[in-house]
């Protein structure tokens, strides 16, 4: 049964292939289990023995704090605020942080 999953993808410009986009999800029943700091475990452990790969981003909702306290404690900071930056199917927006680790 699938729990999780993570991608990261590099920098399609020359200029940007140091860094990756990393995307994490946890289905919500599985949520607390620590799914998710495994997953970022693997992908830290990953990162830091790719010489490609310099810098990690991500971005996480605001309100999603129990993943935002993972990811500061894997040694990411904020970077950015996205204001509205999704748009739910209730009418309620979300506001966006955009996080970075730097891997190297």
């Amino acid at each position: 049964v699938l729990k999780g999953f993570m991608t990261v993808r590099g920098g399609v410009l020359t200029r940007m292939r140091h860094t990756g986009k990393l995307e994490i999800m946890v289905c919500p029943e599985a949520r607390g289990e620590g799914i998710g700091r495994q997953l970022m475990d693997a992908c830290m452990h990953w990162a830091k023995n790719n010489p490609a790969i310099e810098k990690l981003g991500l971005s996480v909702f605001t309100t999603n704090e129990r993943a935002i306290g993972l990811y500061r404690d894997m040694g990411f900071q904020q970077e950015g605020l996205r204001q509205r930056e999704f748009r739910m199917k209730d009418g309620s927006y979300r506001d966006d942080i955009l996080m970075y680790c730097f891997v190297d």
